[in-house]
């Protein structure tokens, strides 16, 4: 009792640890890999095609339909009731799957799961809105880790009891249904923030109003790279405080569209932005349907399948992709695109290769090759976005990419998939979706090459610049430090430091203020000396 009480007064500690419970045992889904032998085995009897042409494209209109309001509810209802609204229809999902007779269940169960998957923002946005910015690192570390080590353990423990014991599907879904009921009690555990990002009450709509016109502190507010600032910037508050008012409304909708304008004013951020979008799209296409892709080519109802084996490799293999990405050297800003280009190529070839192998194990091979090349290229693009932004322009970016990426995403479902229009067969579907990778990768590969260009063209001409400054600005030299602000292209107005130079090669640092333009030749101009 007295660990339990010392816990809760700990601070940050108390919620990462409630949350990462709850991020385990929510992940824990044994019976997930197993999900279409399931549906199309004895126990529920759907044909291949109803499930690949009917089912699964349920799924994706539903979860485009929710997941912009609860985008919005999440910050607005400030998280935790959102992540207990989903572990409550997490065991919705599995009593559906138990118990639920014929196709009209199976059919509520795909809007059933757009519910679960489209709040699984809150899952991450939660922490950030209650501990120290000092302690999200470590924090979303420790998130990340309890979901790949839920999502792992389920998927082996499903794999042996298969395997192994023989364990019939319908009590691997029983078990996770146990499971998944552990998390929703657990989120109840969590302590409820007192502030969000874009709804921020009366006593902060109030401090706004009293602003001047000219005043840039909101501007302040949403450059804050970590998320803190003052008391009335925290969006302290509490359930009286009117965050339903007018003033309210208005208010976040002035920081959202600041938050966009900054998330999206840099072109660089545009590009990113734009394959975490269209690769997204394709990978949760090929994920949602890689298992009837497997039992197309061997299937399950006379062979022995490895599903929760594969799945649990990907985890492993992904995550040690996606950890390796801290300890590569290279920068990112002038060879990243080029990288999204080239591992987005490896990845349309093993989606081709799972399209047009006859070997269940070739088919396996691929998958993990396919997904680890997401998550290393994955985690390199949120890292690029969320080190540029600050936590209220990321959390919306995060928003609107999945948005974007949900919109292609539906519209591939539609066309490709959906029975209503081409119906097409899994093959035919595996060879559309390597196809549109090869197609991101020719896009990032010409965008990569031209910006690497760019970047070696600047840096040639930026050594004629720094031998000749005596010609240029006669009297005065370059220090290190500006040298190296003019390498990097820092924007125009910005202050820097030369050295004036005697006749007897010494001087003294002084402030001047240049413009730095965009040509690729990194012009200078000193526009005033102080």
């Amino acid at each position: 009792m007295n660990f339990w009480a010392k816990l809760k007064s700990s601070g940050w500690v108390y919620p990462t640890t409630v949350l990462s419970l709850y991020g385990f045992f929510a992940n824990c889904r044994v019976a997930e890999p197993f999900l279409t032998p399931y549906l199309i085995g004895p126990h529920k009897n759907i044909s291949e095609n109803v499930v690949t042409n009917y089912l699964f494209p349920i799924w994706t209109y539903s979860y485009l339909v929710f997941l912009l309001p609860v985008f919005l509810l999440t910050d607005f209802l400030r998280y935790k009731p959102l992540i207990v609204v989903q572990g409550l229809f997490l065991v919705t999902n599995y009593v559906l799957l138990c118990f639920g007779p014929g196709l009209p269940a199976m059919t509520f169960l795909q809007v059933n799961y757009a519910v679960v998957t489209s709040t699984e923002v809150a899952y991450f946005s939660y922490i950030y809105s209650i501990i120290p910015a000092e302690n999200y690192q470590k924090a979303t570390g420790y998130l990340r880790s309890a979901m790949l080590v839920g999502y792992t353990f389920g998927a082996s423990l499903a794999q042996m009891l298969v395997s192994i014991a023989g364990l019939d599907y319908f009590y691997l879904n029983a078990m996770t249904l146990g499971i998944v009921s552990v998390a929703f009690l657990i989120s109840f555990l969590l302590p409820m923030p007192k502030r969000s990002m874009f709804f921020k009450g009366e006593k902060a709509v109030s401090s706004q109003r009293e602003k001047k016109p000219g005043d840039d502190t909101l501007d302040q507010q949403v450059m804050d790279k970590d998320g803190t600032g003052s008391e009335a910037e925290k969006i302290e508050r509490d359930d009286s405080n009117g965050c339903c008012s007018r003033e309210n409304v208005i208010t976040a909708s002035h920081l959202l569209w600041k938050s966009f304008r900054e998330s999206y004013s840099s072109k660089s951020l545009i590009y990113w932005s734009l394959w975490w979008a269209l690769a997204t799209a394709g990978y949760v296409q090929v994920f949602n349907y890689i298992q009837l892709m497997w039992d197309h080519i061997e299937p399950s109802a006379t062979a022995s399948i490895y599903n929760g084996g594969v799945e649990a490799a990907c985890s492993v293999v992904g995550a040690a992709a996606a950890f390796s990405v801290g300890f590569i050297k290279v920068t990112w800003a002038v060879w990243g695109e080029l990288a999204l280009g080239l591992f987005s190529g490896v990845g349309a070839g093993a989606v081709f290769l799972m399209a047009f192998t006859g070997s269940i194990w070739v088919c396996y091979a691929a998958y993990v090759v396919f997904k680890s090349c997401y998550m290393f290229l994955i985690t390199i693009t949120t890292f690029q976005i969320a080190s540029n932004l600050s936590m209220e322009c990321y959390a919306l970016t995060f928003g609107i990419n999945s948005f974007v990426a949900q919109m292609l995403q539906t519209i591939i479902t539609a066309i490709v998939v959906d029975e209503a229009a081409l119906g097409l067969d899994i093959v035919t579907q595996f060879t559309i979706y390597g196809s549109y990778y090869a197609a991101i990768s020719l896009l990032f590969l010409l965008r990569g090459a031209y910006t690497a260009c760019v970047s070696r063209h600047s840096a040639r001409h930026m050594e004629p610049v720094e031998e000749d400054r005596a010609a240029l600005w006669p009297g005065y030299s370059f220090t290190n430090r500006a040298r190296r602000r003019a390498l990097n292209g820092r924007q125009q107005g910005t202050c820097d430091h030369f050295r004036q130079v005697d006749e007897h090669g010494g001087g003294e640092e002084v402030e001047v203020k240049l413009e730095v333009s965009h040509h690729p030749a990194l012009h200078l101009w000193i526009l005033q000396h102080r």
